[in-house]
């Protein structure tokens, strides 16, 4: 997003230029009460009230009840709001919280939080007010943890369980910018104690960071990591869009070509394939991997990695996800993940969801019980037969009853970007959405034609 460090500069037209918001009924503005969110809130209210009238403005405060004063906070919020005629929403996270992990835990139910009340509304955008001094400390803590990927920092467009839209306006902007323009305005915020409470991560970095360090330097390397992060991307898309192929329930081929040179596309393709046929949150360790990747040029083979058998037949790779380690049989409620891998509507009464198994899917690929989906010749039975074997289906009272798939009670999902896609990484999400047959994601609303480039 475009930098700014002067607060006399900061122009609402100017900021949310990039984020199409007029066609929106409304859109949420997450408020705490701190410096970031009110300037948001402000700002964002100036900007609809110009150029998008008819697009409602609602503040929601997630109270997430860790603070004995967080519930004043938030009636603080909705009295400036009330003032100004912008409709305000309270949301609480309830039930026990965690011993450990607590801040992602928060961060997880905060954004479950905002993604119901902008559903509430009608809409699909939440905004927030992260800003580059948000941005260079997530970088920092990423740096410290050797994630590459994430040396990009923060994407300007989130999507968030498939759903809603995060979105970042405020990420070439700084805090003390922020607060410049808010004392010019005459409006006080409140200072949450956690900011700066050292038992937390960004506290800690935030604590070492302190006021130096080069904030403009510093986001012109995450602009280029991020513009990195999206050609990598792009060519990977490409590469599981010309090479792969779905070629039974279950099983992906891909052709031995894509390896013949070894390079980082081909690498970030198949960590891709594999953390989505294996339903992992994460892709597989790239050292691992590139092992891999060395062999499939000349080798013939058969391997496990990231709970996916990689079988490097004569023509093709053939992966699929291994029987070890599967889901038994549960009912679970709609909405459910099983196995990483598929996300399950609500089941018919007397009905469970496990794996299809090796005995029922020998018999259907044998013929007894074809899939509707033809199998390619390049996958062998017996390939085929244990690809379909970890598929999920119903059961009722011990009797197989057909796959879930076809019944249309377990959608496929892209596990590692199955709750948060930043829009850095649309490109390869949808093409591999497209080869297993997954819904597509939605487009960010996002003016620029390229997603990720602030």
């Amino acid at each position: 997003m475009r930098q700014t460090s002067d607060s006399a500069a900061l122009d609402a037209s100017s900021i949310f230029a990039d984020f199409q918001l007029a066609a929106r009924p409304a859109v949420i503005a997450a408020v705490s009460g701190g410096s970031d969110s009110l300037s948001l809130l402000f700002l964002l209210d100036a900007f609809l009230e110009t150029h998008a009238p008819a697009t409602r403005l609602v503040a929601v405060t997630v109270d997430h009840g860790l603070r004995a004063e967080s519930a004043e906070e938030a009636a603080i919020v909705a009295r400036l709001c009330a003032a100004r005629g912008i409709v305000h929403r309270t949301v609480r996270w309830t039930g026990e919280k965690p011993a450990s992990g607590l801040p992602a835990a928060a961060r997880e139910a905060r954004y479950e939080l905002l993604a119901s009340a902008a559903q509430a509304e009608g809409t699909d955008c939440v905004l927030t007010g992260h800003t580059l001094d948000d941005q260079l400390e997530t970088v920092a803590m990423r740096e410290a943890r050797g994630d590459g990927r994430g040396l990009a920092g923060m994407a300007p467009a989130t999507l968030f369980d498939g759903r809603v839209w995060i979105l970042r306006p405020l990420l070439g902007l700084s805090r003390a910018a922020l607060r410049g323009w808010l004392a010019e305005h005459g409006i006080t915020w409140v200072d949450d104690p956690t900011n700066v409470d050292e038992k937390y991560e960004r506290a800690r970095v935030r604590a070492a960071a302190g006021d130096g360090g080069g904030p403009r330097e510093a986001a012109a390397t995450i602009a280029s990591a991020a513009s990195a992060r999206l050609h990598l991307g792009e060519q990977a898309a490409g590469a599981i869009r010309a090479h792969a192929r779905w070629a039974a329930p279950g099983l992906v081929a891909i052709d031995r070509s894509l390896w013949d040179h070894p390079n980082p596309k081909a690498l970030y393709a198949m960590r891709i394939v594999l953390a989505v046929l294996g339903g992992t949150p994460h892709l597989p360790d790239a050292g691992a991997s590139a092992m891999l990747l060395t062999r499939m040029p000349t080798e013939r083979f058969r391997a496990t990695l990231s709970r996916v058998v990689i079988d490097a037949a004569a023509d093709a790779v053939l992966l699929h996800r291994e029987r070890r380690g599967l889901p038994a049989a549960a009912a679970p409620a709609p909405g459910a993940i099983w196995d990483g891998r598929f996300r399950l509507g609500e089941l018919p009464h007397g009905t469970s969801v496990a794996p299809v198994g090796r005995d029922v899917a020998r018999e259907m690929v044998s013929g007894a019980q074809p899939p509707s989906q033809a199998i390619l010749p390049r996958a062998t039975p017996r390939v085929a037969t244990e690809a379909l074997a970890a598929e999920p289906a119903l059961w009722r009272d011990q009797e197989f009853a057909g796959l879930a798939t076809e019944a249309g009670l377990a959608r496929r999902i892209i596990a590692p970007w199955a709750r948060f896609l930043p829009s850095f990484d649309l490109a390869p999400a949808e093409a591999i959405a497209a080869l297993i047959r997954a819904d597509l994601p939605p487009k960010p609303p996002l003016a620029r034609h390229n997603p990720g480039r602030g």
